[in-house]
């Protein structure tokens, strides 16, 4: 992240966009914080987690912000220390679960990334390219989701989307010509 201060990584569910953005951190700086948003619910969901924290090595600090996360990205970024904040989807659903408004929260948050001063990288899931959710509460995820994805993609720096492993620069947008003749 020479160029960029903030990066948004995009991308499906097991994607890797974890795998991309630990590496987009780790190559920004030595001194690193993760921003942990998950809740460990269940089995399965302890496992995942799990598994993240055996991906990252000694050089890396945990901090856990299920629902503060703008108050956490405003106290950890910092001039020379990378931040990685993974996911902004599980946030998200903490906040609607918790009965709280996603739009001012997510403005909150828009706030936070325009506010940092070190390195900020944020993992969020794209939901947006997949069937119409049979609930209302899955239809406002969906809707919140991609909300929020487009508020902090105007926001950052850079946004990247990975498919199948493959991380490709979305913003800033690659020069391209349409000839329609």
């Amino acid at each position: 992240m020479d160029r960029y201060r903030s990066a948004l990584i995009l991308g499906g569910a097991r994607s890797g966009k974890s795998r991309v953005a630990q590496q987009i951190a780790e190559a920004a700086s030595a001194e690193r914080v993760f921003i942990a948003t998950a809740q460990a619910f269940d089995d399965e969901m302890r496992d995942r987690i799990a598994r993240h924290q055996a991906d990252r090595d000694i050089h890396w600090r945990t901090r856990e912000a299920s629902l503060d996360l703008a108050d956490a990205i405003l106290a950890e970024a910092a001039p020379g220390r990378a931040v990685l904040v993974d996911c902004l989807t599980l946030w998200l659903s903490n906040v609607i679960l918790a009965e709280r408004d996603p739009g001012p929260e997510t403005e909150r948050l828009v706030d936070a990334v325009s506010s940092a001063a070190g390195p900020l990288v944020l993992v969020s899931n794209e939901v947006g390219q997949g069937i119409v959710p049979a609930t209302a509460l899955g239809r406002l995820f969906r809707d919140a989701q991609g909300r929020l994805n487009q508020r902090i993609a105007e926001t950052a720096q850079a946004v990247v989307l990975v498919t199948a492993g493959i991380p490709r620069m979305v913003k800033p947008t690659p020069a391209f010509r349409l000839d329609l003749a």
